[in-house]
């Protein structure tokens, strides 16, 4: 056995032994419930509604060891975050990859696959008892520069990247066939008017590339759950123009299971709770479609939104201003009330919509990890997680599991008076 096995075989054992000591833990304290407290998890509550997930990063799985700055996230201390594993396993059952199964990772040069750090991820998950999402297969960002051009740099034809996309899916959709439960195949293809947007793959295949990458994911795995995810589908003309796409094609047989809503929010646009009335449109139209919607990756920015920015495009960025970032020590204490409000408010729409939504999923575990704190402008320090930077669950967790799992009220006992 090669050292390489060697320690994929020590990891997987690790979380073996970490799954059955939860295992353990959860008989003696009663299904979803924690040991001297009756309170389920978030996941267990919402069982009957839907799935909890998260995105996972590197870190989480294993420890870099070579000391170097390349989770450059503000408020990350270590490189090693493992100790944020049974936290994963405990409070979620799906979980998906922040960034290692991208292209630019994962698929680095023409012919030169790199799983190394994927299928640690995946080995891992799948010894805890974790549900797995790929992502993701198809999008124009983090996509290898190789891609889209030939040797001389000119852009391919559509029959070549029809060739790479379709050698692409199929080597990476079959390496992690029976390991992973789902892709997100195609990832951001429109604008934020419902257009298409006018990435590499549509200048050379024009939207012809979304339903090719549908069929050669499910040519490749027949049995497992296919998305289309994307941001900003919030607005009325992004969800609606995401709609009209896909409604024909389902029709005609698409092998599409879900559409996936991003949900990187600003506490500041909820201006009477438009941003989540907004969302609940989104729901209702992708329902209209024939298929369940489900939420990909949510977050919320408590800090102030610079110029009216909105969306999820990684290459719009702003410059640091001081004003922009005005809780560097911590939220007030009003700001902490607005953030839980807006959760129980969230939750309380998405519960009547519930047969029409597969999962929640959070982007990031806590705050320290998450990307907000760098987007859209770097080195803020940001709030947009459900659990804070020592990875503590957040109170206002409580008042969501509350909303469908109320604890019991204490019956006061009166005594009898003496006659």
């Amino acid at each position: 056995m090669n050292m390489t096995k060697f320690l994929r075989l020590v990891v997987v054992l690790f979380s073996v032994m970490t799954t059955e000591v939860f295992a353990q833990s959860s008989q003696k304290c009663g299904e979803g419930q924690c040991c001297g407290n009756t309170t389920p998890t978030l996941k267990d509550a919402y069982q009957k509604y839907w799935y909890t997930g998260v995105s996972v990063n590197q870190w989480q799985v294993k420890a870099d060891e070579t000391g170097a700055n390349i989770h450059d996230v503000t408020g990350q201390v270590s490189n090693d975050q493992t100790a944020d594993w049974p936290i994963i396993v405990k409070n979620f059952n799906w979980v998906v990859a922040e960034n290692c199964m991208k292209c630019e990772v994962i698929h680095p040069q023409e012919g030169v696959y790199d799983f190394t750090l994927a299928d640690q991820f995946v080995d891992k998950a799948k010894a805890a008892g974790l549900k797995v999402q790929g992502h993701c297969l198809i999008w124009h960002s983090q996509c290898a520069p190789w891609f889209h051009f030939d040797e001389k740099g000119n852009l391919v034809s559509p029959e070549v990247l029809k060739k790479r996309m379709r050698e692409h899916i199929f080597t990476i959709v079959n390496h992690f066939k029976g390991r992973i439960d789902a892709w997100d195949v195609v990832n951001e293809a429109f604008e934020d008017d419902g257009s298409p947007r006018k990435s590499l793959f549509y200048q050379i295949l024009g939207t012809d590339y979304i339903p090719l990458a549908f069929q050669y994911a499910h040519e490749a795995d027949p049995t497992i759950q296919l998305f289309y995810n994307d941001f900003s589908m919030n607005k009325a003309t992004k969800v609606e123009g995401v709609a009209n796409f896909f409604r024909p094609l389902i029709q005609q047989g698409l092998p599409i299971t879900a559409i996936g809503m991003q949900g990187h929010m600003i506490l500041e646009d909820n201006v009477d709770n438009s941003v989540i009335k907004q969302y609940e449109h989104a729901i209702e139209t992708i329902a209209s479609v024939g298929v369940p919607t489900f939420f990909s990756e949510l977050d919320l920015s408590a800090l102030p939104n610079p110029y009216g920015f909105s969306g999820a495009n990684i290459s719009d960025k702003f410059s640091y201003r001081p004003e922009m970032d005005p809780y560097k020590d911590g939220l007030t204490k009003e700001q902490e009330e607005k953030v839980g409000q807006f959760w129980v408010d969230f939750y309380k729409m998405l519960i009547p919509h519930h047969k029409d939504i597969l999962r929640v999923n959070f982007w990031c575990l806590n705050d320290a990890d998450s990307w907000r704190n760098d987007f859209p402008i770097k080195g803020r320090t940001d709030y947009a997680t459900l659990f804070d930077r020592q990875s503590q669950i957040k109170p206002f967790v409580q008042r969501l599991i509350e909303l469908v799992s109320p604890q019991p009220t204490e019956t006061k006992k009166t005594k009898k008076s003496k006659k």
